[in-house]
């Protein structure tokens, strides 16, 4: 980032390499990675329409190393059901290369421009220092930023967008998330209204129909040599469908893309099975949990087909709750939240919200916004469950918005509970509404009846699998016989692989590391945002 906080343009190549970036576990459950696959293009397409073309590569370019390098190597992936999912999502690469193809001649002529100009403003000030110094004088920059470089002030980045700071802009934040997302429901609306399928709205945005591309760029796309790209992906194709591919020139197994500037190297799709590619099935993790109360009117969801099973989530025990620790918030020059603009101004493109924490790692965290109302809501719904102390479960779902994520929905499953656990039921119902609503799964909340708040060792393992989904992923833990809750997530590290490798049984069982799990709202990535509206879908019969 540049000293806005602006992401500054990256080539092609530099993407790759940051797209290449991250942790596979084979032991996670097959069936969390073909979601967190689902997460990654839904995440893409939104950073696409907002105008981050830069971020919506990196994570076309990540699903495909997934699917293709990865998952094919799941010890899970021999399994006839998802070496049908397999063959599902290798479909989904092939639309998404043809994006990758359109994306990468924009992504280098943005980033080659960026830095011609950097060149030339170098340039610039190495003829003005020069000047200064053959007068005897000292140029004011020079003078103040003795012993550091300095980054330009403003060239033309690839995401132009004004960088804000989620503690001092909720309000805005707010603001932005209810235009955006009755903008999206009126156009999800309309599309239907004129008899388009939900499978065909899916293969449209797959295949990159989004507004309009910078106008500058469009006039010069199909002047860039892309023979050799054009080439692997008639190969690729091939393969989808089942016939053999021609042989590459260069004489290796895998496709090599020429870039401008260097090779990019695109996983290979392997040949297909014979199995039938219509039956196509996610299922998700488990919950556990202890419940809260009260009353309030809830919607129906529409009725969905049914598709896959449901799975139990491994076991887990009692750490104790972790103590909140004093972490110092940076901030950088953004938007007072008194400035606020007109709801014309209000669009996603125009903003960019800062991470606001980090993983122990270092991975930047990107801010959750959370209605406060919604644990309030919760514990009305779950109240008869609590009385019988019966735990009850919830899917926090919603949408990204500016590089913010924003939870709009609260979906309670069809589950099975005990005093000490909650698993989710017909989870096909569940993940056919959430996809049918362009939603994300942002994380979960459940009630400790008559437990304190803390993460059991059950919950952990639950979490780890919407953790790998989505880093950002959070549990909230209600304890109402405390009246006490928390929003947590997995330490990483040492918490995530802690939890992913363990292979312990048993309902509640201890882990090693005192510090598994932290506090996600005091201080942490998540900021409780007043008039963050949300609605609330019952499923259970």
């Amino acid at each position: 980032m540049d000293r806005h906080g602006r992401v500054q343009p990256m080539s092609v190549e530099q993407i790759v390499e940051q797209a290449e970036n991250f942790e596979y576990n084979p032991l996670v459950p097959f069936k969390h990675w073909s979601r967190s696959a689902g997460t990654l293009i839904k995440e893409a397409e939104i950073y696409e329409h907002e105008g981050n073309e830069q971020q919506a590569y990196l994570l076309l370019f990540r699903h495909a190393r997934l699917i293709l390098d990865k998952l094919p190597k799941h010890p899970e992936a021999r399994s006839k059901a998802n070496d049908v999912v397999l063959q599902q999502l290798r479909k989904d690469v092939l639309q998404n290369i043809s994006k990758l193809e359109k994306l990468r001649p924009r992504i280098n002529k943005r980033y080659e421009r960026y830095q011609a100009i950097l060149r030339e403003r170098n340039r610039a000030k190495a003829v003005n220092n020069q000047a200064l110094a053959a007068s005897g004088r000292v140029s004011a920059d020079a003078q103040s930023h003795k012993g550091h470089s300095r980054l330009p002030s403003d060239p033309p980045l690839s995401h132009g967008s004004e960088p804000l700071t989620a503690g001092e802009n909720r309000e805005l934040a707010v603001k932005l998330a209810h235009k955006e997302i009755r903008r999206r429901a009126t156009a999800r609306k309309a599309t239907r209204q004129v008899g388009i399928t939900e499978e065909e709205e899916q293969a449209r945005r797959t295949a990159g129909v989004w507004g309009d591309w910078e106008e500058a760029l469009t006039k010069d796309e199909h002047s860039i040599h892309r023979d050799t790209l054009s080439k692997e992906l008639h190969n690729v194709r091939m393969q989808v469908n089942g016939t053999r591919p021609e042989a590459p020139r260069h004489g290796g197994t895998r496709p090599e893309v020429e870039s401008q500037n260097s090779h990019i190297l695109y996983p290979s799709v392997p040949q297909r099975s014979a199995h039938d590619q219509n039956a196509y099935s996610y299922s998700s993790p488990g919950t556990t949990s202890d419940d809260l109360g009260a009353t309030y009117p809830i919607s129906s969801p529409p009725q969905r087909p049914l598709k896959t099973p449901s799975y139990l989530v491994e076991d887990t025990s009692l750490p104790q709750r972790p103590d909140k620790e004093a972490i110092t918030r940076t901030t950088s020059p953004s938007r007072s939240a008194t400035a606020s603009p007109t709801q014309q101004d209000l669009k996603p493109s125009t903003f960019t919200f800062q991470s606001s924490a980090y993983l122990e790692n270092g991975t930047p965290l990107r801010t959750v916004f959370l209605p406060p109302d919604l644990r309030h809501r919760f514990l009305t719904i779950a109240l008869p469950n609590t009385t019988a102390n019966l735990e009850t479960c919830g899917i926090l779902c919603g949408t990204l918005i500016s590089n913010a994520l924003f939870i709009s929905k609260l979906v309670i499953p069809e589950q099975k509970s005990t005093s000490d656990t909650c698993e989710t039921v017909n989870e096909g119902d569940l993940f056919d509404y959430i996809d049918g609503e362009d939603l994300m799964i942002l994380g979960w909340i459940h009630t400790h009846p008559t437990q304190t708040c803390f993460m059991s060792s059950r919950d952990l393992h639950t979490h780890s699998g919407y953790q790998v989904m989505m880093p950002e992923s959070i549990a909230i833990v209600c304890a109402p016989s405390r009246g006490d809750w928390g929003v947590f997530r997995l330490t990483d590290p040492p918490g995530m692989k802690s939890v992913l490798n363990c292979t312990q049984s048993g309902l509640f069982h201890p882990h090693a590391e005192s510090n598994i799990y932290t506090d996600a709202l005091r201080p942490g990535h998540v900021y409780e945002a007043k008039g963050l509206e949300f609605d609330v879908v019952d499923m259970r019969r």
